[in-house]
């Protein structure tokens, strides 16, 4: 989303207001005017909000898609004041009206702490309305702050009746005319020219696509960075809008609207499914609404007035397969004004169906974030070359290369090279290969537009082999859905830094505009139990708040009527029963966002989704006794069973099946309590305890031995994890997790749901200690064996691939699966000791975990009232601590595993400091 153009007269009259001296007579005060009437008694207001969002996280957007919009700020950090005791709203329509009478919303003083998650209370929105709103705060002692500086907010189209365009495709592409598959793969392009009569005070651009399009103005990108638009969501029920500013693009007179667009996810192939579930030709849906200078209004929509051909330069473009482009089909300034479209034909028109919800899209798209150049050239010869970027990542290159006419160059990409030799076997059914074919002997440019890759090392072949290739002949152009990443955690230890890294790029690659489970082979699918693993990892890494709560909403949209959740979201038809484990994204996706955040909004949206899951736990079980099929704890090493059964790990199925359906009632029991839904409450606590119940008795005999199956340690895992042992047993069930493990050598035997639950468990049961073993194992299964063996980001086996042996025999080998990088957390919650006591850190503990594997540590904690910074040495058996507690927040300290602990604040030692209010502290104990 883009920031809007401040015309000036909202620049006339905000700045002198954000730059005046405020003061006010008392609380009281509702405005600047009162206060500047009473001068002979004023007195100082304290530091204004700042950080002002809306939503999830963004600020001053184009194309907002909540009409009633939810407002968050912070207290500057700075401040002498260290809470907020009331605040007040203002909401206007015009930048005038915010200073003297908001016309939309004025909450008047309100007495709360709450910084966030502020639902408007004001007069309807509407689409296309912009919106600006300024916060003023009073503090602990009620002094009252100056207003923060007015911020915008401008809707998308709302509703389908917003639009009066149509959506169009080549003509050949209707489906009357039965098209041919070729039809359908091959890129379309279309061009719209009309002129302007004055210049212009406003435009926007609402466009979409069923596929993916690529959008320009008088020649130039729309927006340049931004790729694969509008995304991946459920087709059939909702296609998500982007908005553009168009207002400093358009010309005085003749003016020409483009667009290129290609199947994407919607009508090209998806997963390894050789025939495409959506085989329906892709179409394009455009509106350019301009306000001129002396108020005329213009819209220019796609209809049968556009010109469209499928004689362009890309040939053929999918996901998994790639793209190819001939030179001898470019069309020079095909979507500039000066140009002959003459043979193109009028395109094919058709009205939207009102069956499929047109909204604005509610996170930010995937754009080109980053550029990384070759750290080396290998296995050059006459025929190819192969450059290593040194990084597995998530993108296309751009190519900068000399060719011979006619002479067809390949692109191929691996992850890393098998033995030595270039390697794509673990890309399956994926031929991820783009093909250009010269027309002319010269350096060509190009970097394809409709497809993405993953990968560390690409293949360059059919160059003009008469030139030395150079490093400079080919850039990897990053790409994930735009994303801030924190880069919040460093240590002592390049090992663990190097892992953390990993995980980073592993959430940049996977993030792409839904969450991928690999990003390179024919899957990249939205698989629930990888979500599952590292919601709250990626929370605490990147603001991804928006990210997830977008794909959520696809989630409540797929959810079938008897309440399955499929395995993946969006859903094609591949694999179609439901796990547990995996559907259980349903409850705990939401529960780890609201307590991270604090938005009650979240559970409020997905309440519903939650009963239903529930719902079908109860419809698979018998006697309260879990009968669904799972997937198990997915690639535990060294399993018992062989063949494909191996990878579903040893904990008995109905083990896991119950321990999750508990799991699932006991997290949609606790968002009913927040959200006061009293008879859920108690039915809900009567069904957890028949649960809980069912699997101790069921699975465990007396000495908690299970009575099926292998005593594994996620069997224990769970349970502990889950609560579903009495105070007693628990102790006991802690001691034979750890005899597990210590027969285990200290390695950990977990797969994809054990995994997560490893650290938790652990620290609760006061070994830490056990957890940085396990962190810091050199071996096999371990996160520093991967390391040991050149990885960039984190694997989907835990032995996937060995420098000395290539990769696994046993197939199913991603080098970037994000999945195992659930580890981060402990990170923040236990390295650093940073946990949330109440949802949102408003309140939180510091309980950092020390070890002779770290003399030091440091990070961040974003939240919403400001950043949580902490920092820790240890020297011999003297500990440091820096921490800063933001504004409107509190930390208790749990530092009983530290003697002679004291604590400074401003070089004063406070005795009492059980709980810390805002500021910086000196910490200072012994081990």
């Amino acid at each position: 989303m883009n920031k809007p153009r401040l015309n000036s007269l909202f620049k006339s009259v905000v700045k002198p207001l954000s730059l005046a001296l405020v003061v006010c007579l008392s609380a009281s005060c509702s405005n600047e005017k009162e206060a500047l009437n009473s001068p002979q008694q004023t007195i100082s207001l304290i530091a204004a909000p700042i950080e002002l969002k809306v939503g999830e996280g963004f600020k001053a957007p184009v194309g907002y898609y909540e009409s009633t919009p939810r407002f968050s700020w912070q207290m500057p950090q700075n401040s002498q004041s260290s809470a907020q005791s009331a605040y007040q709203i203002q909401v206007s329509s015009t930048p005038e009206l915010i200073s003297t009478q908001p016309d939309l919303w004025d909450s008047s003083k309100i007495n709360s702490t709450n910084t966030s998650w502020i639902h408007y209370q004001g007069q309807p929105l509407s689409s296309r309305q912009q919106v600006y709103w300024r916060v003023r705060l009073w503090d602990e002692s009620d002094k009252a702050s100056r207003w923060s500086d007015v911020q915008t907010l401008e809707l998308g189209l709302l509703k389908n009746e917003d639009w009066q365009a149509k959506w169009i495709g080549h003509p050949d592409t209707a489906l009357a005319n039965q098209p041919s598959k070729d039809l359908i793969a091959t890129p379309q392009y279309f061009r719209k020219s009309f002129t302007l009569s004055n210049k212009v005070a406003d435009a926007r651009l609402y466009i979409t696509a069923k596929g993916v399009f690529k959008p320009y103005i008088n020649g130039d990108e729309v927006s340049a960075k931004d790729v694969m638009t509008p995304g991946w969501t459920p087709y059939s029920q909702r296609i998500e809008t982007l908005t553009y500013d168009l207002t400093d693009k358009l010309n005085l007179g003749e003016n020409t609207i483009a667009a290129s667009l290609a199947g994407g996810w919607y009508s090209a192939r998806v997963a390894d499914l050789k025939e495409p579930e959506h085989t329906l030709p892709p179409r394009l849906l455009a509106q350019l609404e301009i306000t001129l200078i002396d108020g005329t209004k213009q819209t220019i929509t796609t209809d049968e007035t556009w010109k469209a051909t499928q004689q362009g330069p890309i040939r053929f473009a999918s996901n998994y397969d790639g793209e190819r482009y001939d030179q001898a089909f470019e069309m020079p300034n095909w979507n500039r004004t000066k140009f002959d479209s003459s043979s193109w034909q009028n395109a094919y028109a058709q009205d939207i169906d009102n069956a499929i919800k047109l909204r604005p899209k509610r996170h930010e798209p995937i754009r080109i974030v980053d550029e990384l150049s070759p750290i080396a050239l290998l296995e050059h010869n006459e025929n190819s070359v192969i450059f290593d970027f040194g990084q597995n990542m998530v993108g296309v290159p751009r190519l900068n290369i000399p060719v011979v006419a006619n002479q067809q160059v390949k692109v191929e990409f691996a992850e890393a090279l098998h033995k030595g030799e270039f390697y794509t076997d673990n890309y399956r059914s994926a031929l991820s290969t783009n093909f250009y074919s010269p027309a002319k002997t010269e350096f060509i440019q190009y970097q394809p537009t409709f497809t993405f890759h993953g990968y560390r090392y690409i293949k360059l072949s059919g160059f003009d082999a008469s030139k030395a290739p150079s490093k400079d002949w080919v850039t990897s152009l990053v790409q994930h859905s735009d994303i801030k990443l924190y880069n919040n955690f460093n240590s002592s230890h390049p090992k663990l830094n190097k892992l953390f890294s990993n995980i980073n790029w592993g959430l940049r690659g996977n993030f792409y505009d839904i969450p991928l489970d690999c990003p390179q082979r024919d899957e990249r699918l939205g698989w629930t139990g990888d979500a599952n693993a590292f919601v709250t990892p990626s929370m605490y890494i990147a603001d991804v708040y928006g990210f997830w709560s977008a794909w959520l909403e696809s989630m409540r949209e797929e959810q079938a009527n008897d309440g399955m959740i499929p395995l993946y979201v969006p859903f094609i038809t591949w694999i179609d029963w439901a796990s547990s484990g995996w559907g259980d994204a349903a409850t705990i996706i939401p529960w780890e966002l609201y307590t991270m955040t604090g938005d009650e909004t979240i559970l409020a949206e997905n309440y519903d989704m939650m009963k239903k899951w529930v719902d079908y736990h109860t419809s698979q079980s018998t006697n309260s006794i879990s009968k669904m099929k799972t997937f198990g704890d997915w690639l535990q090493p060294y399993p018992k069973a062989e063949g494909k059964g191996a990878n579903r790990g040893d904990t008995d199925f109905n083990l896991i099946g119950t321990a999750f359906y508990a799991r699932s009632v006991e997290l949609t029991l606790k968002a009913a309590t927040v959200l006061q839904k009293q008879a859920d409450i108690d039915a809900l606590s009567a069904l957890h305890a028949r649960i809980k119940n069912a699997f101790r008795t069921h699975f465990f005999d007396e000495q908690l031995t299970p009575k099926k199956g292998e005593a594994t340690q996620t069997a224990y895992l769970l349970a502990l994890e889950f609560n579903l042992f009495n105070a007693q047993e628990k102790l006991k069930a802690q001691e034979l997790l750890i005899a597990l493990i210590g027969q285990a050598d200290n390695h950990l035997r977990t797969g994809f749901l054990g995994t997560p639950l490893l650290t938790s468990v652990l620290q609760d049961a006061g070994r830490s200690d056990l957890i940085y073993q396990l962190l810091f194992k050199e071996t096999y299964p371990s996160w520093f064996y991967s390391i040991n063996n050149g990885a960039t980001t984190t694997w989907e086996r835990w032995n996937s691939y060995s420098l000395e042996d290539g990769f696994n025999p046993q197939g199913m080998n991603s080098l970037n699966h994000y999945a195992y990088g659930t580890v981060s957390r402990w990170f923040y919650e236990g390295i650093l000791g940073i946990q949330q006591t109440l949802p949102g850190f408003k309140e939180f503990k510091v309980s950092p975990q020390f070890s002779h594997y770290l003399d030091q540590a440091n990070g961040t904690v974003h939240t919403m009232n400001g950043e949580i910074e902490i920092n820790w040495f240890v020297k011999a058996d003297e500990v440091s601590i820096n921490l800063v507690v933001p504004k409107n927040s509190a930390a208790i300290l749990d530092l009983t595993h530290l003697q002679a602990v004291t604590v400074s604040q401003n070089g004063i030692q406070i005795s009492n400091h059980e709980k810390l209010t805002p500021g910086e502290y000196q910490i200072n104990g012994k081990l």
